[in-house]
This record gives structure tokens, sequence and C-alpha cells, in this order.
């Protein structure tokens, strides 16, 4: 199956631990589309000389990875395609077999460009790459191509120019040639999308790698939508009373914003929020002495759960059997995720001794495995990473939990949180994909879909057990939710969960249908088909139900 995904944009490190991971781990092809930030890279044997400016003074930066092929540059409007795939009946990696796999894959983006209306494009002998007018006096480079293969398998693959500023490959020796310059789809005279051009690429890509299936899904980025200078400003002192607001009730219509983000996913106003359930939501109320001993803990030791702040359906069963989720860093997030009940007030400052008291409910309530979540915390240089670390460490010194499992945000796909957590070894590292690829902008406007894959990718090429986990009946199809397992089964995820979404108030985007059981149990099956271990599917299924 080859998996071709458009990811909008995306940044360098995460793409290059994205396919890292799944060159290693992946049983299917997979092509990922998609844009950097400014950044210049060069091959193995790349020639430093031919990178004319310090990249820091123009905001960009300098990668040096396992390519062949010398210095390029990637930035916006431009399309890097990064094909992980295995080809068949190759098995070396040799100059013979990497360059008919070259010649493969220029030949797709040539047939992409003519479908386009770009008909002048071709080879220039000796200059690996697609060319416009390679038979004249005067060549332009639109397309560059540097490549790995290994075993087989492929990594790396192209840059497109579609709309990019061309006044970038001024600041480098494109590919090492000198004297040829480089050009855009623009450049020669036509306006298409970044989008629809990856969409002709992932059609001829299929015709010529997709043999045993093929499918496409989108994702659109989306800047942070919220500006954060205010939580940084006052992360001490007391929040300003028109803060003090809960931006949650249940009397208000939807905004206009989450009106606008269904209407970009091609949704409706869903089921309404009085529609009965059917009879497979219900969940069982019985504040049973198990329940109300969990309750006293948590309350005695001024400690938040997630159990209580997303108003889990499961809190009766689970604080019945003696387990809870702690959440850390506060109870106010600064993400407004359309489906989350947790507070996004402006946050408080951090508690110090909050570590400590989630190590004396671990030990109070005997738990032999405990679950650690957080609210995002973008307004924090480490993301709240610290905060994880410092919980992790203060149980440990108890000696009495056996596992600890985090789940954890995505740090705003900053490397150095992740490390802070990464060297706090917890068992399981949990950080939820929660939807199909195209709802990505709708359901989490602050996050995206490879930013999440990577952070397990990288999480997973450090040893650990990974967890993730997907809400449904937000608009997605089956098929879709197939794709969804499939990549994360293509990054070596572990444990996956699944579970229906429940609509919290009016201000929440609405429930799109009620999924069946027989389609949970279809989606498992299907997970353990694609190699995931451990698979949790039930309309009352959440991330952390039955973690232990």
């Amino acid at each position: 199956m080859l998996r071709t995904r458009w990811l909008g944009e995306v940044k360098f490190r995460e793409a290059l631990n994205l396919q890292r991971q799944l060159f290693t781990a992946s049983g299917d092809d997979h092509l990922l589309l998609l844009e950097h930030e400014h950044v210049f890279t060069g091959g193995r044997n790349a020639d430093p000389n031919n990178l004319l400016i310090d990249p820091a003074s123009v905001g960009a930066s300098y990668e040096i990875v396992d390519r062949g092929g010398d210095i390029t540059y990637h930035g916006p409007g431009q399309i890097t395609g990064y094909p992980v795939i295995s080809l068949k009946g190759r098995r070396g990696g040799g100059i013979a077999e990497t360059r008919a796999y070259v010649h493969e894959l220029e030949a797709v983006l040539i047939n992409a460009l003519s479908d386009i209306g770009l008909r002048n494009c071709g080879r220039l002998p000796k200059y690996p790459g697609v060319w416009v007018n390679p038979e004249s006096d005067n060549p332009k480079k639109i397309a560059a191509v540097g490549v790995r293969l290994s075993r087989g398998r492929t990594m790396h693959g192209f840059a497109l120019n579609v709309n990019t500023d061309m006044t970038w490959f001024d600041r480098i020796i494109p590919c090492g040639i000198a004297g040829l310059g480089t050009t855009s789809i623009e450049f020669q005279g036509l306006e298409v999308s970044t989008e629809s051009v990856a969409q002709t690429i992932g059609c001829h890509a299929a015709a010529t790698w997709g043999a045993h299936g093929a499918e496409f899904a989108s994702v659109t980025s989306s800047s942070l939508q919220k500006s954060l200078e205010d939580f940084a400003s006052k992360e001490t002192g007391e929040p300003d009373s028109k803060q003090e607001v809960s931006v949650f009730l249940r009397d208000r219509k939807p905004t206009p914003r989450r009106e606008r983000r269904l209407k970009d996913a091609g949704l409706g106003e869903g089921l309404p929020i009085t529609e009965k359930k059917p009879s497979w939501m219900k969940a069982r109320i019985d504040l049973s002495a198990g329940y109300k001993k969990v309750r006293s803990t948590i309350a005695d030791l001024e400690l938040t759960t997630v159990c209580e702040e997303a108003g889990c359906p499961n809190i009766y069963e689970c604080w019945g059997e003696g387990t809870a989720t702690f959440m850390i860093n506060g109870s106010r997030c600064t993400r407004s995720c359309g489906f989350c009940l947790v507070d996004t007030r402006r946050p408080q400052p951090l508690d110090p001794d909050e570590p400590r008291r989630v190590a004396e409910a671990a030990a109070a309530m005997g738990l032999q495995h405990v679950v650690i979540t957080a609210v995002a915390r973008d307004d924090l240089e480490d993301g709240g990473a610290n905060g994880f670390a410092q919980t992790i460490k203060a149980i440990r010194e108890k000696g009495q939990v056996v596992n600890i499992e985090t789940l954890v945000p995505d740090f705003s796909g900053l490397q150095a949180p992740l490390e802070t957590l990464i060297e706090a070894r917890p068992d399981v590292i949990n950080h939820n994909l929660e939807t199909v690829a195209r709802l990505q902008r709708m359901v989490r406007p602050n996050a995206g879909y490879a930013r999440s894959l990577a952070l397990l990718a990288r999480s997973k090429q450090n040893d650990f057990l990974t967890k993730s986990g997907l809400i449904v009946g937000l608009g997605e199809t089956d098929d879709e939710l197939y794709g969804a397992i499939g990549d994360l089964a293509g990054v070596g995820v572990d444990i996956l969960t699944i579970g229906q979404y429940l609509r919290p108030s009016s201000q929440h985007l609405p429930i799109q249908r009620w999924v069946p059981p027989t389609t949970f149990n279809a989606l498992a099956e299907y997970a353990k088909k694609q190699g995931i271990g451990h698979v949790e599917a039930s309309p009352l299924t959440r991330s952390s139900h039955k973690a232990a």
C-alpha cells in the first residue's frame, strides 16, 4: 500500500524523524509531501563553499543529511517530497539501482508538471532533477532530486518549486551547479496552489509505485490561532477579572471560527446536542466506596485529574477500581481544541509542590501503573516538559509504582522538551493523534498531523513503548480511519485506543455520527493486522481507560 500524505508546513527535523521511522519500521510505502521552514540542506559529500552566506543571518538553518547531492534550499511555496518505498526486486542500493530510481522519480515529476500545463520539462544529461527547456541554451532547474537507497528502500527525495521566493537560491550555488539557473511553476506563468500540485504528484506516484493499492490524505497546516504573548508576559500574578470568565458556556452559540472550520472540512451542523444517545453509549453511575476514596484523596492533595477536567464518562468505573489519570502543570490549556472540555483561560503559575503531591496520591492509592497527562503549556519555554520529569522523579523516589505512562502534548514540535521527557525515562510515551488528516485543522487547529507522528516516531527511536489514540464521530470516514491507523502502525505505535467522541457543550464541535460497536471491532481487527500489538476500541474507550 502506498500512503501519500499532503502534510502542509512541517519542520525539517520533524519530517526527518518521521521518514527515518517509516524507513525502518513500516511495512507499507509512504510519500510525504510538505513544505518546510527556510532551511538549507546538504548531502553527505556536499561542498560547504556552495553555501554563500551564514544561514542564521537570514533566519534559516543548515542541515547535513544522509543523501546524495550537494546543497539545496527548502522553504515555503516549495513542495518537498519524501518517498519511503520498497523497490520491487531491488536489494542493493548501488549506483545503477539508484540511477534507475532517480529516473522513476523524475518521471513522476515531469508527468505531474505536464498535467498542470508545464509541458516543456525534462532531464538534463549529467545533472539529476527536472529542468525547464532542457534542450535550450538556458535550461533552468525546477525540481532538485537527492535520494538515499539502502536494501531496496528509499529515503529523502525531491524539492519542486511552486511559488517559492526564488531569491533564496541566490544564497547558494544550487546543487553545486554553477552557471545554470533555477525557476518555479509561478515563474513559468502558472498560478497553482501547492496542495493541488501535491495531489497531481500523488496521482502519478500511485501509478508508478501503487501496484498494491494507494490512498491519499490531505491536511492543511494552521498557524497558532491565539496569541501567547499574554500568557508569557503574565505568567505570575493574578489573572484579571475578564480572563476569569469561563470560555465554555452551554447557552452560547458556536463561534463563527468554529462554524468556518466545519465548512472548510466539508461538514454540516451534525447531530443535535439534545439527541438521545444510543444504548451502547450509556455509562453506569456508581458512587462506590472506591470512587469516594479516590475522590477524597484527589481533593485532600488538591490535585487535578483529566477524568474530571475532560468530563470522562468512565470516571465512576476507573475511580471505583482505584485508578485515575493525574493532570499536571495546572488545569488551564493554551490550546483550543474543538473537542476538549479543559479550561482555556490564561494559565496560572506552576505549582512547584505538585510533583510531590502526585507521588503521594499514587502511593496512597496503591497504584502499580500511574498515568500522568498535562495541559498544553505553549507559554512555557519547555512546554511543560520539566513538570513531567519532576513528577516522574518524585514517583520513582516513592519506590512503589511499577510503570509510569505519560500522555503528553506535542511540545510545539520542539526537540529539547521531548529530550527532557526521554531522559526522564517513563515506561510509556502516549501522544494522541486524535483524528484523521482531513479533520486536523478543524479538531486541533494549533497542532499538526505530521508533528504528532514525528513525536511518536522519535519516542520509538529511543526504544519506548508508544501509544496513541483516535476519537471517532467527528465527520471522518471509515477509510480515513484505516489510513490514520496505517500511519500510526507505520511509526511503530505499540498500543492504540479508539473511542466515540462525546460533545461536551454546544460550544464544541458537533457529533457527526454515532459509531456502532461493530465498526470499533473492525477497526481493532485492522489495527492488529497492521502490526499494532494492543488495541482497545469501543464506544466508551478513552486514552487512559484501563491503562494498567
